[in-house]
């Protein structure tokens, strides 16, 4: 049980910018374009607070906002998109190291301890401040001078060196239990697929009679399927058909009409109650090639690639926008029950749609290239079997997922949690 330690009370609490500095040593705009730097992005930090790399470049190759020279002992601070939380305390560093300027980097001065500053940093108490001081929507930022104005608690010199040595220990072994957990996830999610696409291009029954499908890749299917592209199996004229340009959606309504737009933000998550744009009625009538029937699948273009959800009965109606592929198959040729399945967690269908992204000049997909995938169509009463075997399987998998995943939550939690605890004086035997 976490208790107050009987002397916590009694700790003092100075504003950061009294008991360290920050941004001591910047570059200056006359540095030879040929030294060699050391560049730390936003991005190069992990969630639990490392730098999980730095990238050698030469100046004249770095960003313009590499200028920040960062030493042992320093503390790295996210400045901008703070709810990131991108902190992490530097315990060794070459001189060559130079973080962005989207970093604060705080130096603390004698009576803060460097490696307890670090753990103070990344509290929940600390990082909700800096968040709820931080300005803007899309790209929430915060001054340094600002940041450095908050106050943090200052227990003798002797109790940081404790604490942080504890929360060295613990969170290491918290971490670890993480890292097995994630790994556990990626095998489950790796033996998902591989099962499925087992299932989707072998069939059922083992004993069936096999034959070279003609594309090496592929490999053997069973001797009475078939092969065709995706354009194949789709109904004819918008069977297969990319959501409205931009130009022709120049008016949404700020209020819902009950005609939504949908986009990446859906397919990703497979959440269809996601996003406020709205359209009006007229509008929606007038794209009506756009509209989303139930059973229709979409596919993103964009972002995450490849990401492929069914279109739900209850969803709200609406169009799909130009990030998105909408894709409406003929029953009679291939169930979308089946099509669901292939073009969201079948490997032979990923590594075709990551070799058009490859290929591509931009990174994205539009109607041909999807139109081009080769799908493999068991006859109908296979297809219902297979996908109905799938779903089973997937059903139980995805609950062990599910239960790991929120054991990586709780565990995730309760590091937060202890960090903050003993940093403000919340476990005795640490005072």
């Amino acid at each position: 049980m976490i208790a107050v330690a009987p002397d916590a009370k009694d700790w003092p609490r100075k504003r950061l910018k009294f008991c360290a500095t920050y941004n001591d040593e910047v570059l200056s705009e006359g540095t030879d374009d040929f030294a060699q730097i050391d560049y730390i992005e936003i991005s190069d930090v992990s969630l639990t607070g490392g730098i999980e790399k730095s990238t050698p470049m030469l100046f004249h190759e770095a960003p313009s906002r590499a200028r920040r020279k960062v030493r042992s002992g320093d503390i790295l601070i996210s400045t901008v998109r703070t709810y990131l939380k991108a902190i992490a305390a530097v315990t060794t560093a070459s001189d060559e190291l130079i973080a962005s300027t989207g970093f604060c980097v705080v130096r603390p001065s004698e009576g803060l301890h460097p490696p307890f500053a670090g753990w103070v940093a990344k509290s929940d108490e600390f990082v909700g401040e800096v968040v709820s001081r931080s300005v803007g929507v899309s790209y929430p930022a915060i001054n340094a001078s600002q940041l450095v104005d908050l106050d943090i608690p200052l227990p003798p010199l002797e109790t940081q060196r404790r604490i942080a040595a504890f929360l060295d220990e613990k969170t290491a072994q918290i971490d670890g239990l993480i890292a097995r957990k994630q790994a556990l996830l990626e095998r489950l999610a790796e033996k998902r697929q591989a099962i499925i696409t087992q299932a989707v291009t072998k069939g059922l029954n083992p004993a069936a009679p096999m034959k070279d499908s003609g594309i090496d890749w592929l490999g053997q299917i069973p001797a009475h399927w078939e092969v065709k592209r995706l354009k194949h199996l789709v109904h004819p004229g918008i069977g297969l058909q990319m959501g409205p340009f931009g130009g022709m959606l120049t008016e949404l309504s700020p209020e819902p009409t009950g005609f939504k737009l949908y986009g990446q933000e859906n397919t990703i998550s497979g959440n269809f109650s996601l996003g406020h744009r709205w359209i009006d009625e007229d509008r929606f009538h007038d794209l009506a090639r756009y509209q989303l029937n139930a059973g229709d699948l979409v596919i993103t273009r964009k972002g995450s690639l490849g990401s492929c959800r069914r279109f739900p009965a209850d969803a709200l109606p609406g169009l799909a926008d130009s990030d998105t592929i909408i894709i409406r198959f003929d029953e009679a040729k291939l169930q979308s029950e089946l099509a669901i399945i292939l073009l969201h967690d079948a490997a032979y269908i990923a590594a075709q749609i990551e070799s058009a992204r490859r290929g591509a000049i931009l990174a994205g997909l539009n109607s041909t290239v999807v139109g081009d995938l080769w799908i493999v169509c068991p006859p109908a009463d296979e297809q219902h079997a297979i996908s109905g075997w799938c779903e089973a399987y997937m059903s139980k998998t995805d609950n062990l997922i599910a239960a790991v995943t929120a054991s990586i939550s709780q565990a995730t939690e309760y590091r937060a949690a202890l960090i903050t605890a003993a940093v403000t004086g919340q476990i005795e035997g640490l005072q």
